[in-house]
């Protein structure tokens, strides 16, 4: 069978750029670039649909690929996993961006940010805030807040000035502290009173 050959030059460039795009732009959301993804897609298919011609074919006339074929139809597949790769990563750092919006900016996107967004993108932000609310009215009677408090504490430890005597207090790590009126406790465990309450 003979090899036609063919230039897979510049076959992901448009996948590459997509992943250049948002890289550059940290800060804001670029808008969803549907044009580079439909020629990334239609290249993806291109690709495909030339390496099952090339294996029906060599099917039907019972012939063993020529190492010039095998490695054209092994760069065709690579470079089709390659702007698949991309392609995801690009979907996926965006998802990520609009799920950070969710707990920067709260249930409501700004216009200039929700103009840059795809149809299923939008949609995928909606879902994504009823999931959390949900989760949020889940938790406790009254339900948490999740967003009061995103920042760790500084500090593992809570320095503790008792009001009235309580006495020996075993907190949930098994340690005893002594709660007597005045004094402090200052190497405590902040875990360990919550836990014991």
């Amino acid at each position: 069978m003979r090899v036609e050959t063919e230039s897979l030059e510049g076959v992901a460039d448009q996948a590459i750029a997509l992943l250049a795009q948002m890289k550059r732009s940290p800060d804001i959301m670029p808008p969803y670039n549907e044009a580079a993804m439909r020629i990334c897609i239609a290249k993806m298919n291109e690709l495909y649909a030339q390496n099952n011609e090339c294996v029906t074919r060599l099917r039907s006339q019972g012939e063993r690929a020529s190492r010039e074929l095998e490695a054209l139809m092994i760069c065709r597949n690579e470079a089709l996993q390659l702007i698949r790769r991309c392609c995801l990563a690009y979907i996926h750092a965006r998802a990520e961006r609009i799920r950070s919006y969710r707990w920067r900016l709260g249930g409501m996107l700004p216009a200039a940010i929700k103009n840059n967004l795809c149809e299923a993108e939008i949609e995928f932000f909606n879902e994504y805030c009823s999931s959390l609310a949900e989760f949020q009215a889940g938790i406790g009677e009254n339900g948490v807040n999740l967003l009061l408090s995103t920042h760790p504490p500084k500090a593992l430890y809570v320095q503790v000035r008792v009001l009235e005597n309580y006495g020996e207090f075993e907190t949930s790590d098994g340690n005893l502290v002594m709660l007597q009126v005045n004094s402090m406790s200052i190497s405590t465990p902040i875990s360990a009173f919550l836990a014991a309450t």
